[in-house]
């Protein structure tokens, strides 16, 4: 039907919750509607814009979100600097795929990733619209994929040092004058492979001192299972000095106030230090070093870096996580790295 000159398609709900006689008289009241002159969109039910869906949509999901408050920010951030332009005040059922496009292609080729992200949020947004019968399609869905640039964009790595240099990077960040628990949370991340975040939100009471190993709980993990590291003696010694901050309770690095360490501490020290890797490069240090340098078996190098097995059926069969020769394998890597007169 044709509402002002433009051809327009009202969503009349979905079938079997909404019935095809239903559906009838729901057209036929829409004609009736149009041919008064009216918009049976503004006559009935007030379709929501692009701006007032988002934050439905936001609402929704953030609830399972693992970083609720980090996620919920990049959704808006990304939202705001790409999208909102164009879409922020058009009800969702009038936005379509030129106006995805538009918002796509001055960052597709130069921001793969950022695009590729901001079509996905775009398209959860129209999903929800879709479901709630505001319109038929996703003009953000698989369709408009063939309209979009296919020229391959060379993948990043993270900038990670040779592992023969690690050792060095840690005794030039203990000679800085960085806050000491900067410091401290810096050595214990590459002692034990772990991620920038998971290091920065270490508690006391998953430490055991006795048992020599960091349990680390699945709400804090990427592939959100739990994750068992095993202490070297050099990463059981960096306890000994973090007590003497203070904090002996909760966090196990704060920063100077006390609270978590910023996302950017550590990236922002390396940086200042001249030294050319970032956080998570240590982790590729590591397996370069295990891969070159020792016989470890590989699933006990992966399962170190707490990679998910993507063999299902050797997943399945697969129950223990190789902790002792783990608790090896970073014994040796701790030697491997020990700083020149630490």
């Amino acid at each position: 039907m044709r509402i002002g000159g433009r051809r327009t398609t009202i969503g009349l709900g979905r079938y079997p919750v909404v019935t095809l006689a239903k559906a009838r008289e729901r057209a036929l009241e829409n004609a009736r509607t149009i041919e008064e002159g009216r918009d049976p969109r503004q006559a009935s039910t007030t379709v929501p814009t692009f701006t007032k869906a988002l934050e439905t949509v936001i609402a929704i999901h953030s609830e399972n979100w693992k970083d609720r408050a980090r996620s919920e920010h990049q959704w808006r951030a990304s939202l705001r600097d790409y999208a909102m332009p164009r879409l922020a005040g058009k009800p969702v059922d009038e936005i379509d795929t030129a106006d995805v496009m538009a918002v796509l292609l001055p960052i597709w080729s130069a921001r793969r990733v950022t695009a590729k992200r901001v079509r996905q949020r775009i398209a959860a947004v129209m999903k929800w619209a879709v479901a709630q019968g505001y319109r038929h399609d996703n003009p953000a869905g698989d369709a408009i994929s063939a309209a979009l640039p296919k020229t391959a964009v060379p993948q990043q790595h993270q900038r990670a040092l040779p592992h023969a240099e690690v050792g060095a990077a840690i005794a030039r960040v203990r000679r800085s004058r960085a806050y000491r628990g900067t410091v401290l949370a810096f050595e214990f991340l590459v002692l034990t492979a772990c991620r920038n975040g998971e290091v920065r939100g270490t508690r006391w009471d998953e430490i055991d001192t006795a048992g020599a190993v960091w349990t680390i709980p699945a709400e804090r993990m990427k592939a959100a299972r739990e994750h068992r590291v095993p202490l070297s003696p050099q990463a059981l010694d960096i306890f000994d000095e973090v007590r003497q901050l203070a904090h002996h309770r909760g966090l196990v690095f704060p920063s100077p106030t006390g609270r978590t360490l910023s996302q950017s501490t550590m990236p922002s020290l390396l940086r200042d230090l001249e030294i050319g890797a970032v956080p998570h490069g240590f982790r590729s240090s590591f397996r370069d070093w295990a891969a070159e340098c020792t016989d470890y078996p590989r699933e006990v190098c992966e399962l170190a870096l707490a990679h998910v097995n993507s063999d299902r059926v050797e997943a399945a069969y697969r129950r223990s996580d190789l902790f002792e020769k783990r608790r090896g394998l970073m014994d040796d890597w701790a030697s491997y790295i020990a700083a020149p007169g630490s």
